[in-house]
């Protein structure tokens, strides 16, 4: 088997499908094999997949057991040679799982390969990216300080804003969205850490590769299309908590310190968390 593709599912119904028949689109040439973990959406994903995806195989959780846990359980669950990790809400676009694949077959130590992700409006998501430091929870992708000053030196630095992005390109950690892993390196350095509920287990599993000596490239001749969830309709707050304790979960990991500066900086992402979820709570409901 060449490829199995891990699509964790929590009430995404609406853009599943079309993720599902983009992947099947994109591995006409490819051996794939394709598992949806549904963690407890009570959708109704069952009878889709029996009714229009008869190929796809279905692993259900009777609770949310989190985005990491999940996709090792689908890890566990497939034995292609590699391992197509993605979000429902993305889809790739043609030739991208074939450029992929190639990549990894042609240089034996990457890890890890990701696309170029685009908006739904065609504008680059920058999903290749550095390592996060102490300042990069202030100067992060949706940060205030982000959007309020986006040529700012710690934004620059995290985001890689100063590359064209048209290049591959060996880079220290690429979003989850979409991941094409080599199980031969899944079982050298191991599974995402489930430590992790949802949040910073995609840059905690890069880290991790480069450590135990593999490498995580950037391949700009894949496409994906990501359709983020709206910034501007408010979102359950366990999701604003989990990225934030996730946060500090990396910090402590990572950057041991010592404790009064760990002390510090947990208070701050805390903080900022806080004024997120009031700021949530003043937003108006999703649809």
């Amino acid at each position: 088997m060449d490829l199995s593709a891990v699509i964790v599912h929590y009430k995404s119904l609406g853009a599943l499908p079309r993720c599902l028949r983009a992947l099947s689109e994109n591995t006409t040439e490819l051996g794939l094999e394709t598992v949806v973990v549904d963690n407890d959406s009570g959708d109704g994903v069952a009878e889709v997949l029996a009714r229009e995806f008869r190929h796809v195989r279905l692993v259900t959780n009777r609770d949310n057991v989190g985005y990491a846990r999940a996709v090792n359980q689908g890890i566990a669950a497939t034995s292609g040679e590699f391992v197509l990790v993605m979000n429902p809400d993305c889809y790739l676009e043609p030739g991208a799982a074939k450029a992929l694949v190639a990549h990894l077959r042609a240089h034996e130590r990457v890890a890890v390969a990701g696309p170029k992700i685009l908006n739904p409006d065609g504008s680059l998501e920058f999903s290749a990216r550095a390592f996060p430091n102490h300042y990069t929870f202030l100067f992060n992708r949706y940060s205030l300080l982000t959007r309020l000053f986006p040529n700012n030196p710690f934004s620059r630095r995290y985001l890689l804003t100063d590359w064209d992005h048209m290049s591959v390109r060996e880079v220290d950690w690429l979003s989850g969205a979409c991941l094409l892993v080599r199980r031969k390196a899944i079982e050298s350095v191991g599974p995402m850490d489930e430590g992790f509920f949802m949040f910073n287990e995609d840059v905690d599993w890069c880290r991790r590769m480069k450590q135990g000596g593999w490498s995580v490239t950037y391949v700009p001749d894949a496409v994906a299309v990501h359709h983020v969830g709206a910034s501007r309709r408010r979102v359950a707050p366990r999701i604003i908590v989990e990225r934030h304790r996730g946060m500090i979960r990396y910090f402590h990991k990572h950057h041991p310190t010592n404790p009064a500066v760990a002390l510090l900086a947990d208070t701050l992402i805390l903080l900022r968390a806080g004024l997120m979820l009031t700021r949530n709570a003043l937003l108006p409901r999703g649809r």
